[in-house]
This record gives structure tokens, C-alpha cells and sequence, in this order.
């Protein structure tokens, strides 16, 4: 009778402990958010209107945008390039977008002002992700599910390693670009060392279908499942375990220490956190107005989510 009444109370305190939030501020932004990172107090954001822009968290605004050429459509009419993939580092920023051709993509890196060609389409390498190993270093994802590590100085990979079969769907930095992890089309994720490429550990237990978003933070992995699985593993032990969405989920966040991790679950667009030492609900952020492209944790009570719209919100959980 005693475990009865503590279980009744441990589940009493857990629902009232469960926050229903709002944005605490929505940050309109020239064009959809494809792609965004947080590098110190600054987002780093992508858009399909062909703009990398960067806003300052602790003063609330934008601080610089860079544009870069419009393309030309599989029709021929001109339009703006998507920047699927930006990130920053010492002076440096990236910009990975369409070329319009043959789905091969464009990199450049802008520093002092200027704009860079590093890849263009006449590489033909249809890149769909890209980030900063260290200012030197680029870390890219293909379509084909293969990863590389690129030299910005000689314009060369130093490897290229196929990581399976499948489709490529996402891949997401460590906070020390230490270790990466690698999602695809089968449910799988693979870790691996980003300066060889080395394996460290794959995963296939906890979802049997795409895996379109992944995440890494200290010794956890994450992923967003079309099978309506929120999935998560700690990388060391190779336990894992993953929580049953009611949609498809397009997006997943570790908190830095790992202590929470959140999902799209649902089909309101809703951003469901939970602790990951309980495995319970500690708070469904609710606004979101499209299909979420990007979370991010600041810390472990605040967060950025961007969507298929116009609009970042920022939230704050207890």
C-alpha cells in the first residue's frame, strides 16, 4: 500500500510539474529559416531568400547579413539560393546553398568583408550539409551518405568515407567538434571521429525509419524519427531507449549537459522536453506556427526554434 500511495504522488507531482510554455519572444527574420546555430550569444541563421543573417542574443537584434548570388530554376527563372547550412567560427562564416544545377551545391566562406568561393557546381558535389571542424577544417555531408573533412586552404578532402547505403538525412557537432553524428534514411546513427572519420559506434535499435534530425552533447546522442520515435542513446554504454510520438518528428535537442532533450512530437508543431534522468515531461512549448526545422538549447532553461516560416521563438523552461 505504502509503493502504491508514493507511486500515486510521484505521478501527482510529475503532472503538476509539467509547464505548458510560450515564446517568451518571436524574432521575425527576412525570409524562411532553413538552417541555424548558435555560436556564443549569436544565431547564426540561413534562409531561402539566399541571406545569411546573425542576431545577437543579449541585445536583441541583428548585428550583420551577408547575401550571396541569386540562381537560376530548373525553369530558368532567377530566384534566391537557399542557404541550407551556415555556421561560424574565429572571423569566418559559412554558407553552403543551391547552385540550381544538377543538385550540386555552393560553399563559401565569408571573412573581413568578403565573399569566397571554396566549392562551386562545377565541382559537382552535391553536398547537403556542412559544418566547421576548426577554421581550416569543414566537415561535409552528401546526399549519398558519405562524409568527408575538407582543407579550405589546398580546396582538397582529406578523406571520404561511406557510412552506409542509405540516404543521408542529418548530421550535428559535439560542443567541442570532437565527435559527429550521422543520420540517414534507414533509422541508423553512426558516430564517428570528424578528423578520419573513424567509427566510433553505430546505433540501429531504437528507430526503423528515417531519422531526419539528429543531435550530440556530452556522451548522448538524440534523433528525430519518421517513425514517430524520439530516440536517444548514451554513447559509452550503447543503452538507448525513445519516447512515442503522435507525428512524424522533425527535430530533436540535447542540452548541453544532456540533463533534457526535446522533440517535435506532434502534429501542432509542439516541442515536447523531457528529463532525461526521470524520462519524464518537464515541459510541451507550444506556438509554433510550421513544421520545425531547428532546435537549440542556449543553456538548460532556455531554447531557439525555427520553423517553415519566417519566425525564430525563443522559450524559457524552469
Amino acid at each position: 500500500m505504502k509503493k502504491i500511495i508514493t507511486g500515486v504522488l510521484l505521478s501527482i507531482s510529475i503532472l503538476f510539474a509539467l509547464q505548458n510554455v510560450t515564446p517568451t519572444k518571436e524574432i521575425d527574420v527576412d525570409g524562411v529559416v532553413k538552417d541555424m546555430v548558435l555560436r556564443g550569444n549569436n544565431l547564426i541563421i540561413g534562409t531561402d531568400s539566399g541571406k545569411l543573417e546573425v542576431y545577437d542574443y543579449k541585445q536583441q537584434k541583428f548585428i550583420y547579413s551577408i547575401s550571396i548570388p541569386n540562381i537560376k530554376d530548373f525553369m530558368g527563372d532567377i530566384i534566391p539560393a537557399r542557404v541550407a547550412s551556415v555556421d561560424y567560427i574565429d572571423g569566418k562564416y559559412l554558407l553552403l546553398s543551391d547552385s540550381g544545377i544538377g543538385g550540386y551545391a555552393n560553399l563559401r566562406i565569408h571573412q573581413n568583408g568578403k565573399t569566397v568561393d571554396i566549392i562551386t557546381h562545377k565541382d559537382k558535389m552535391p553536398i547537403i550539409k556542412a559544418r566547421f571542424i576548426d577554421k581550416d577544417h569543414i566537415l561535409l555531408g552528401y546526399l549519398s551518405n558519405e562524409v568527408s573533412l575538407f582543407d579550405i586552404n589546398t580546396k582538397k578532402e582529406i578523406y571520404k568515407k561511406q557510412l552506409s547505403q542509405s540516404k543521408f538525412s542529418d548530421f550535428a557537432l559535439n560542443s567541442s567538434r570532437t565527435l559527429a553524428a550521422f543520420s540517414c534514411e534507414s533509422g541508423e546513427i553512426t558516430v564517428i571521429d570528424p578528423k578520419d572519420g573513424k567509427i566510433i559506434r553505430r546505433f540501429s535499435d531504437m528507430n526503423v525509419d528515417n531519422v531526419y534530425k539528429v543531435d550530440i552533447k556530452n556522451g548522448y546522442v538524440s534523433g528525430a524519427g519518421q517513425d514517430r520515435r524520439g530516440s536517444w542513446y548514451e554513447i559509452k554504454s550503447g543503452k538507448g531507449g525513445y519516447f512515442q510520438g503522435k507525428f512524424l518528428i522533425y527535430a530533436t535537442a540535447l542540452s548541453p549537459n544532456a540533463s533534457k532533450v526535446a522533440y517535435a512530437m506532434d502534429i501542432q508543431n509542439n516541442i515536447t522536453v523531457y528529463d532525461m534522468l526521470t524520462k519524464s515531461k518537464v515541459a510541451i512549448l507550444k506556438g509554433q506556427k510550421s513544421t520545425l526545422n531547428v532546435i537549440i538549447f542556449k543553456d538548460e532553461h532556455t531554447l531557439f526554434s525555427a520553423s517553415d516560416d519566417n519566425t525564430i521563438m525563443q522559450w524559457h523552461i524552469n
